[in-house]
């Protein structure tokens, strides 16, 4: 799995995109303000950052040049801004690229791995494999190439979790976008649901490593 940072603050456009990239295993994080992206990379580190020019607070010209100065990330710089002349400063803070917007999405993916290769950081044929593979035309989960024996509202909710890898989802989520599941059940009959799942896919379900529980919020499946 491919990890991006984005900052970028039309939330639909980022939703668009992340569920999109989600097809080509990149999957992004957004971050609709500079101060909450820059936070984060002192948190975690990415295989690259897409970043706006125009946000609120900070200018993303000025957001490059934090970045650059204590990270070696790529920078794909996405913006409606044109301009020969922030193309040319962009640059030289040390983005990698500039797409200006609107633009084809399958550019932004042809150029996030473009942008990989030259970093020597897109994934070889020697990477992990993933544990859980989702076959949605015969409704199966695979584990470690093993098909899972799951009743109908068990396998809905791992594929919409294996969907959402490394997001948190909570209860009400569920309940309206997993229509195995009747949406008058109790919050309740959702954590039976993934009681019954843990005891299929996890080796200790007391322990869970695949889903983990959110304390007041759901849940988060880590398919890696």
């Amino acid at each position: 799995m491919i990890d991006i940072l984005m900052i970028e603050d039309d939330r639909e456009m980022a939703d668009i995109l992340s569920e999109y990239l989600a097809k080509y295993n990149i999957r992004i994080t957004n971050y609709e303000t500079p101060v909450l992206g820059l936070s984060q990379l002192r948190l975690k580190r990415y295989d690259a950052i897409i970043l706006d020019l125009s946000l609120p607070d900070i200018d993303g010209i000025e957001v490059c040049r934090q970045i650059r100065e204590k990270w070696e990330t790529p920078i794909i710089i996405s913006s409606a801004r044109s301009d020969i002349t922030d193309k040319a400063v962009c640059f030289s803070m040390g983005a990698d690229d500039y797409l200006p917007k609107p633009y084809d999405t399958k550019e932004l993916v042809m150029r996030i791995n473009a942008i990989l290769r030259r970093q020597n950081r897109t994934p070889s044929g020697k990477e992990k494999k993933l544990p859980f593979v989702l076959n949605e035309g015969r409704m199966e989960v695979l584990k470690n190439d093993e098909v899972l024996s799951l009743t109908n509202a068990e396998y809905s909710i791992l594929a919409y979790f294996i969907k959402k890898n490394g997001y948190v989802i909570s209860r009400e989520e569920l309940l309206m976008n997993v229509e195995a599941i009747n949406y008058e059940s109790s919050l309740k009959s959702i954590d039976v649901l993934i009681s019954r799942l843990r005891h299929k896919i996890e080796d200790d379900p007391k322990k869970p490593t695949y889903i983990f529980s959110i304390r007041g919020v759901g849940y988060k499946m880590i398919n890696e």
